[in-house]
């Protein structure tokens, strides 16, 4: 594994009309990652393809639609098995978060599925690590209010528009996004010091 004094992450994500859009640039901030959307033929520059390839860390996005995440998100994860093929991006930290309009809305299939995908590139998942606003006095606006551990969820009316997200799912997108970078440079750091053990 090759080391870079500098900490590069980016957010990958598709968004069908503008909410999770929110929750990426949400991570995004936390995380002091670049946001690499998915467009809506399924599509990755190819420079955002490098980007990917110099990340330290990788948090993948997507609304869930039909119990699982947009086709859009599905054609960019099976035109990687190139670097899956390669072990391109074996090692690599990743994260993800998904929005859908119900309550429930079956939005934990589509955390199961980004972290399948991280652990077919041979990745490292990184969960939330914030308990759930689960009390009576709990409010829209609480953090992590939707009760996720694998990563953030979020919801929204279907006939609201996203100014109108809950600020309390954007804030829990920022914090876990501070977590995902924060536990990244621990990571390497520690990686870096094992593999200067190893040459002297």
């Amino acid at each position: 594994m090759s080391f870079s004094s500098e900490l590069k992450g980016v957010v990958i994500y598709h968004s069908g009309y503008g909410h999770t859009q929110r929750v990426a640039e949400a991570v995004a901030d936390g995380a002091n990652a670049k946001l690499l959307p998915i467009d809506a033929n399924g599509e990755l520059s190819e420079t955002a393809w490098s980007d990917i390839s110099k990340a330290h860390f990788v948090i993948l996005g997507s609304p869930t639609y039909m119990g699982g995440p947009s086709w859009q998100f599905k054609k960019f994860a099976d035109a990687s098995s190139k670097q899956w093929f390669e072990d391109k991006w074996k090692n690599k930290v990743f994260g993800g978060f998904t929005n859908s309009s119900s309550i429930n809305g079956d939005k934990l299939s589509t955390l199961q599925y980004f972290t399948l995908f991280a652990a077919q590139h041979r990745g490292i998942w990184v969960g939330m690590g914030m308990k759930s606003s689960n009390t009576k006095a709990s409010q829209r606006d609480d953090i992590n209010r939707m009760g996720s551990f694998l990563g953030p969820m979020a919801q929204v009316a279907a006939d609201a528009g996203p100014e109108e997200m809950s600020q309390g799912d954007l804030d829990t997108a920022r914090l876990y996004g501070v977590r995902v970078a924060g536990l990244t440079a621990k990571f390497y750091s520690f990686e870096t010091e094992l593999s200067l053990r190893e040459i002297s």
